[in-house]
């Protein structure tokens, strides 16, 4: 019995030593750090984001008049988004007006601007969850900024607004630290062999859908995303530091950045990056750390935490710490020294206070020329072209999503007034011609406070300073949403913004407004028509199919009470749905409203044109039932890019199957099953493949993404071949080649690269797989598709042939490959099909254009 007792005083003894972390919460007292807080130094093991936000929230709640905070929105997991800001008392206490004022500094709030006031600095850590560095740093630098004893941090904020996410990516770094806390050894084994340096699939970068949001700064197509950017918009601050990590065996990297910079970052942004980067030179010289400048991290592409922020007229700059996933708390690097969280802390630390206090000492310098940015933006914008146009009546429900996104950018629009003609650069056929501007069309002033972002977002051709770029080389939003576009060099008079009609139906030739969806012209009309031009519509037909309505697609052109259709429209018959009763109508407007799409009521089933509503042409379509397949093997993102279009774009049930299961899953089960982007050699066995071609026999839909295709080419049964090598070019090459300069390597290597580059797609739109597309479609191709053409027994319905480029950079060789090549098609395999998509139409969920190619794979082809 006295064991007992005093195991159980023991045992009292030891939660009372650690009740400092809980009693903190339920009553006043000192501000703690964060091992006095957490109960362990920073460095010895990984936080997870609730105890981190518990450590916030104590920062907040013990600095009254210092601090606020700020819940901002939440992730898919459902875990809070948070921002903290810092501030002096005075500054705190009139921080809306701050915030207003510096609004009015851009032009996007009206009144008089002030110069005098404080420079607002917002500090970004862990968006790749695995970089964990960056939110074990945060709660040391919360600390400093928030201690009134730090005299030297309190006269920083005496010219500074500072904010602070502590966490951008919670989902991503709590699948890193729960892994990591895990599986690591007590003692922490510095060995690159241990278990607790190789995170396993999908490992945490990503957040949720395995989505890099590094990369969505610009498209802001995840929730994260979208819910920082509206408060990051309210506020438009001067500076942004985005803090990261890299592979373990490099240093430290800090601004001024790589080539190539976009042509239109300011030269003050250019310098006032060297100053920050001086002041971080200071510290990492004065404690003998390693360092780079200058390499790998370019300001080009818009996508990042760097650049956006840029072209909204912030110093926007990247820190990468050298560790990343693989660093854990220990690590050996292959110098043979030994790398530890704690380092990596105290790096960040030093970078974030060597930010604020460069921003702190030129804070006069970044209100001016904030203000000059913004002042030459409305009044003298950048570049040949000072209006974009978008033709209204090419898709409407691809121009409204886009005015979506525009609304989202803070980016102003309005609509031309009348038809005129106008010389300007047309998107569609990449010259400079002349163009026909019709009422309603949207434009895009250059004169407005966004104008440099507007520049970045729709040039046709991004002016690359350099081809070793970190990303992609084109994005422009025309070929991004698949819509007729052009450029043109004079101001365009237009209306204000008024919300788009829902769409434009053609009537005797001319686009006429349609009727509302919630003013049927009958009560109970024969059938509904629906036209299939885009996401919106790939939306309306998964909501009816989960509603038990039955529905049929033309697959020929027809004519009916005056109006044409074209192949993939959706006819939606009463007959078929009469177990629906009164809900029949009802279900289909109010879906049609809820996706944004018009329905035309129709009193009759016969065409005045083309096959009657009963005809062989006009065919029934099934609810799928949908399998994807991800696992070790896959590409991460390139899932998670298939999982979010079902899950968050168009809301259809879909079944994940594990690659580690795959090949003891009956198929039949299945309709279609999707093959994103990876390496099947370990994935599909030779047994599980021929599960595979038995089940598409069977009438079962393989559709197979970028490294699937790949895969699927040369083996038997499959159609698909990569095109032989090209022995012209190597015929005619010198034997002179072979003697390459090892400096040059690098360079030469990219001359055989396409790094995101648009190129023009012919389709052959009579197939389902384009249906609702004209006879192109604008790839973003990040990879040379190297296939022959199919031969008979497939259909070619993508195709490059010559001058098939747009913009972008490609390499010369890159080009040459990139000639007569297949990219997307079908062939017939049994009963069943097998759909190759050579290129990722679905690549980062911005690539709007190409949304529908792939509701087509998955609901109309091969039904």
């Amino acid at each position: 019995m006295r064991k007992h007792t005093f195991r159980l005083l023991a045992l009292l003894v030891t939660l009372l030593a650690a009740a400092p972390t809980w009693a903190q919460n339920t009553a006043p007292g000192p501000l703690l750090t964060p091992r006095q807080f957490l109960g362990y130094e920073l460095g010895t093991r990984f936080t997870p984001h609730a105890e981190l936000l518990r450590y916030v929230e104590h920062v907040v709640e013990h600095s009254p008049g210092r601090t606020k905070l700020q819940r901002y929105g939440r992730t898919y997991e459902n875990r809070p988004l948070e921002l903290v800001y810092v501030a002096t008392p005075e500054n705190l206490s009139n921080l809306d007006d701050i915030r207003r004022n510096n609004l009015r500094l851009a032009g996007l709030e009206t009144g008089s601007a002030a110069t005098k006031q404080p420079a607002v600095v917002w500090l970004s850590y862990n968006v790749h969850g695995n970089e964990s560095v960056s939110s074990e740093a945060v709660m040391q630098v919360l600390y400093d900024l928030a201690n009134p004893q730090n005299q030297q941090v309190q006269q920083w904020l005496q010219n500074l607004v500072v904010i602070v996410d502590p966490c951008v990516n919670p989902d991503g770094r709590d699948r890193y630290a729960q892994w990591y806390n895990r599986v690591a050894n007590q003692r922490p084994n510095a060995s690159a062999l241990s278990w607790e340096h190789h995170e396993p699939w999908p490992g945490g970068r990503y957040n949720h859908y395995y989505f890099d949001l590094n990369r969505d700064w610009a498209w802001q197509t995840q929730q994260e995303s979208r819910q920082r950017i509206v408060v990051y918009n309210q506020w438009l601050p001067q500076v942004h530091a985005d803090f990261h990590e890299m592979g373990p065996n490099n240093p430290y990297y800090f601004s001024p950045a790589a080539k190539p910079f976009h042509a239109d970052l300011t030269d003050w942004q250019r310098k006032f990056q060297n100053i920050i980067g001086d002041y971080n030179r200071r510290v990492f010289d004065k404690n003998n750390w390693l360092y780079f400048t200058r390499e790998t991290y370019d300001l080009f592409a818009p996508f990042y935490g760097d650049t956006w922020p840029s072209f909204n007229g912030a110093i926007g700059m990247t820190y990468e710490q050298g560790g990343g996933g693989p660093a854990g708390l220990s690590y050996v690097k292959a110098d043979g020294d030994t790398l530890t969280l704690a380092q990596r802390i105290e790096h960040h630390h030093a970078t974030s206070m060597a930010t604020l206090q460069a921003a702190s000492d030129r804070h006069q310098e970044l209100i001016r020329e904030f203000q000059k940015f913004y002042t030459d933006a409305r009044t003298k914008p950048k570049g040949e072209y000072k209006s974009y146009v978008l033709a209204g009546s090419s898709d409407p429900g691809q121009v409204r999503a886009l005015t979506q996104y525009l609304d989202r950018q803070q980016i102003s629009y309005g609509f031309a007034t009348k038809r005129n003609r106008q010389v300007g650069y047309n998107y569609t056929t990449g010259k400079t011609e002349s163009v026909q501007i019709e009422p309603r069309d949207v434009v895009i002033s250059m004169y407005q406070p966004k104008s440099t972002l507007v520049k970045v977002l729709f040039e046709p051709q991004a002016q690359l300073e350099d081809s070793l770029t970190y990303d992609l080389t084109a994005w422009s939003l025309p070929y991004a949403f698949g819509l007729k576009g052009y450029a043109l060099k004079n101001q365009l008079s237009a209306t204000s913004a008024q919300p788009l009609v829902a769409t434009v139906v053609e009537k005797g030739g001319k686009p006429v407004p349609a009727p509302t969806n919630s003013q049927p012209t009958t009560d109970r009309p024969y059938a509904y028509v629906a036209r299939w031009n885009n996401l919106q519509d790939v939306r309306f037909l998964s909501r009816l199919m989960q509603q038990g309505v039955k529905m049929r697609v033309a697959d020929e052109p027809f004519e009916t009470e005056g109006q044409k259709y074209q192949r993939g429209t959706l006819i939606i018959p009463r007959t078929g749905n009469e177990r629906l009763g009164t809900r029949f109508d009802q279900l289909v407007h109010a879906q049609a409203d809820s996706a944004g799409v018009l329905v035309q009521a129709v009193q009759s089933g016969l065409s005045t044109t083309g096959g009657d509503l009963g005809s062989r042409s006009v065919r029934p379509l099934k609810m799928p039932s949908v399998a994807i397949l991800a696992g070790p093997g896959i590409d991460a993102t390139a899932f998670g890019e298939v999982w979010h279009f079902f899950e968050q774009q168009v809301g259809y049930p879909v079944t994940v199957l594990g690659t580690d299961y795959f090949n003891g899953v009956p198929l039949s089960k299945f309709d279609v099953l999707i093959l994103p982007d990876g390496r099947y050699d370990d994935v599909l066995t030779e047994r599980g493949l021929e599960n595979v071609k038995t089940w598409v026999r069977g009438g079962g839909r393989l559709i197979a993404l970028e490294g699937a295709s790949r895969f699927l080419a040369g083996n038997k049964d499959f159609l698909l071949k990569t095109k032989p090598a090209d022995t012209a070019a190597s015929k005619k090459a010198s034997p002179y080649t072979a003697l390459r300069r090892y400096a040059d390597a690098e360079r030469e290597e990219i001359g055989e690269r396409v790094q995101g580059s648009v190129y023009r797609v012919q389709l052959d739109n009579t197939h389902p797989l384009a249906f609702g597309y004209s006879d192109t479609y604008y790839a973003l191709l990040r990879d040379i598709p190297n296939y022959r053409f199919l031969p008979r027994g497939g259909w070619n319905v993508g195709v490059l042939k010559k001058d098939s480029y747009a913009a972008g950079f490609a390499g010369r060789g890159a080009k040459r490959a990139l000639t007569d090549s297949f990219v997307l098609g079908t062939q017939d395999l049994g009963r069943g099909q097998v759909v190759y998509l050579g290129d990722n139409p679905l690549f980062r969920a911005f690539w709007q254009g190409g949304k529908l190619l792939f509701g087509n794979a998955v609901f109309m082809v091969g039904q």
